[in-house]
């Protein structure tokens, strides 16, 4: 099924986009099909540079609250990148920002989890070191207010606390679910109360970081080792779901590209980076919530996206373990 939040577009109709709003044009070369809730495509710019344009879900399409505003999100992130002292985090150059698309540069190199099956072991582990250096710089940005939460203003879902906006957060995405009847097999009074029951644990993050919060391996581009050097990370893509918060939360979907534990390879890079890992009880039930957050995303996503009931089926039980997480800190 057709994710209900696309927005296809010809190359007649792209390239004339381009045209009305930047002055200058583009030949489409091909759409890029991994994404699930923007459009994006690979073209060639008139001025013959290769970028992406990624085109934002048509003007009334019902999506998830925190979903609102997330275009400009990530055009914010790309700025603030770019702006980092020295560098460090490599993403793609923003070259437009419009509230219905964006115009990134092309990176080299492959999505990882494409590139995984040709990376040998002792690749994997530098590369994941060097995730988490490049995951501590991340966490360096700050925002400009002081505030926690989702930055676009349209989500509505900021606060000056962390427990605060966390709640909010987690309130907006049960409501969206209560409102698509989305099959959590939770009572979302059960969810709230767990939440309220970490508020110890969530008013210990005192300063608000940039956290991605979608580095899966699909969102981190790497090229192999070659005569030239090492294998290398060469950008960090799709942080329009960037929110400012607690850094340990980035772990969450982290965790899908291999440890992120103490001793693993990811946090030795991480600290060596100059970033600081949290332990103890406060910490792992922080944790948790964060992991039951994203398993509630994944839930009530599926529903807008037309994912099947295969990865529905997942999603759910990933859901069902996450709350026993969270059930057994209690």
């Amino acid at each position: 099924m057709q994710s209900q939040t696309k927005r296809s577009l010809s190359p007649a109709e792209l390239d004339a986009l381009l045209r009305a709003r930047t002055g200058a044009g583009c030949r489409v070369e091909a759409e890029l099909a991994d994404g699930w809730f923007n459009t994006a495509y690979r073209v060639l710019l008139d001025d013959g540079r290769p970028a992406v344009v990624k085109i934002a879900p048509p003007a009334g399409v019902d999506v998830l609250r925190y979903e609102r505003g997330i275009m400009a999100t990530e055009a914010m992130v790309y700025r603030r990148v770019a702006d980092l002292p020295g560098g460090g985090v490599p993403s793609p150059a923003l070259i437009h920002a419009d509230r219905e698309f964006l115009v990134v540069s092309l990176l080299d190199g492959t999505p990882w989890d494409k590139a995984a099956d040709h990376l040998p072991p002792a690749t994997q582990k530098a590369l994941r070191r060097e995730l988490g250096a490049v995951t501590a710089r991340l966490h360096t940005i700050t925002p400009h207010d002081g505030v926690f939460g989702y930055p676009a203003p349209e989500a509505g879902l900021s606060a000056a606390g962390w427990r605060t906006a966390f709640a909010a957060m987690v309130d907006a995405l049960l409501e969206d679910a209560e409102r698509r009847q989305s099959p959590l097999g939770l009572a979302p009074d059960a969810v709230r109360t767990w939440v309220a029951e970490g508020g110890y644990a969530l008013d210990q993050v005192t300063e608000p970081r940039l956290v991605h919060f979608d580095l899966w391996p699909g969102n981190v581009f790497v090229t192999a080792a070659d005569d030239g050097g090492p294998a290398r990370i060469t950008g960090l893509i799709d942080h329009e779901r960037a929110f400012w918060g607690d850094p340990a939360a980035e772990l969450v979907s982290l965790a899908f590209g291999g440890d992120t534990g103490p001793d693993s390879d990811f946090a030795a890079g991480y600290t060596r980076a100059g970033g600081t890992l949290g332990s103890g009880p406060a910490f792992d039930h922080r944790l948790a919530l964060y992991q039951l957050y994203l398993a509630l995303i994944l839930v009530v996503e599926c529903g807008p996206r037309g994912y099947g009931q295969e990865h529905l089926a997942f999603c759910r039980q990933n859901l069902a373990e996450s709350a026993a997480r969270v059930r057994a800190l209690g």
